[in-house]
């Protein structure tokens, strides 16, 4: 039931972005002595879904999960100042994305739960 409405679907989402996102960030953590690796980042949530219907998408046959991640597609490359080897990746930069991270997923959590909490207090089952 709780699948169908808007606020846990964006919510998933925006738990899903951040998961995407921190998948990038740790990629650039570990290429950050790579010569020539160029830093990336995937799209900010709100122009991400801009881009998208919401729509759950297969992106190759036999993918079945109703989770599919949207996000993981919409990586970019970010402009930064390359070191001498043409690397292009701060790892203060990364850290601080990191955190960024790490708060977006728990707004996420926190907008579920307490939407699971409105749900259950108007079904009357605390």
């Amino acid at each position: 039931m709780h699948e169908t409405l808007d606020l846990f679907k964006t919510a998933a989402a925006m738990a899903r972005h951040a998961g995407a996102r921190q998948s990038v960030v740790a990629r650039n953590i570990a290429n950050a002595d790579t010569p020539g690796f160029r830093a990336q980042d995937v799209l900010p949530f709100e122009q991400a879904m801009q881009n998208t219907s919401h729509q759950l998408q297969v992106t190759r046959p036999g993918h079945v999960t109703s989770g599919e991640n949207i996000f993981a597609t919409q990586v970019i490359t970010t402009d930064a100042e390359p070191s001498p080897n043409g690397n292009t990746v701060a790892l203060e930069d990364e850290l601080l994305k990191s955190v960024s991270v790490s708060r977006d997923h728990d707004k996420a959590i926190s907008i579920y739960r307490h939407a699971m909490t409105v749900l259950r207090t108007s079904l009357g089952k605390m």
